[in-house]
Order: structure tokens, then sequence, then C-alpha cells
């Protein structure tokens, strides 16, 4: 049997590989790629990582913590020359999901734009003062 599968190719078997005058022959490694397993489904885990990804919702404050949040903003602008530094606990929005996560932000105080209701750290952090939660630091300690 082994004869009769050589007989069948044997005005082929020893002719040289063609090679097309139009293409250039392909790399060992690029052909190799071909057959290389794919993730055909790219991204796919990171989608479920994502949708596993849990965010909070955004507290809202009643009026006593709001008052009491204000008077605090308006002692660091009291102390603004001083360059207090004071720890915030903000709610960040989440930018690829809704909700977000609270964070504690620890800095000087820069300046804080009235208008645009931001508060800037040295560092070049900045808060939106809609979005605190609390205040703290020694600069409250002595008002208390």
């Amino acid at each position: 049997m082994n004869n009769d599968c050589n007989d069948k190719y044997k005005d082929i078997i020893n002719l040289p590989h063609h090679q097309s005058r139009r293409r250039q022959r392909m790399s060992m490694i690029d052909r190799a790629a071909q057959f290389s397993p794919f993730a055909a489904l790219t991204g796919h885990n990171d989608a479920i990582i994502e949708t596993a990804r849990l965010t909070d919702r955004k507290i809202e404050l009643d009026e006593g913590t709001k008052s009491i949040l204000n008077e605090k903003i308006q002692m660091i602008s009291d102390y603004l020359s001083e360059k207090p530094t004071v720890t915030f606990t903000h709610f960040e929005l989440d930018i690829k999901k809704d909700g977000g996560a609270y964070l504690k932000t620890t800095g000087s105080v820069k300046k804080i734009d009235d208008f645009k209701k931001e508060i800037y750290l040295t560092d070049g952090t900045i808060i939106s003062i809609e979005h605190i939660y609390e205040i703290e630091g020694e600069l409250f300690n002595f008002a208390e």
C-alpha cells in the first residue's frame, strides 16, 4: 500500500516547493501563528469583572448635616491663609456605571471656589463641595 501511494505522486515528489512570484514566502513564525489558540470572546472576562464590581449610591444628607458641613467649610475659609490640613470624606462618581465610591482625601486646603462649589488642595486635588459627606481635622477640635 505504501508503494501505491508513492507511485501516485512519483512525478511531483522530488520537485521544489512552489514559490509565488507575487507574494513573499510566509515566515515559520507567521505560519505557526495561524494555528495558535485565540480568545474568541476578547474582553468578555473584563466585562464580567466590571459587571460584578460594586458601586455605592450617594447618601442624601439631611439639613442638619449640611449646616454642620457649611460651618466647617466657613471655618476652613477663615483659616485659609494657614492652609489647614483636613480630611474630606467625599463621594466620587464612577465613570463606567451608576453610583460611585466614598473616598477619604487628606490634604492642605489652598482655595475654596464658592461659584464652582469646589475645594482645591495644594496637591492639585479638587473636591466638589456637593459631594462632601464629612470633614475632619485638628482645626475643628479647637472649636468644639
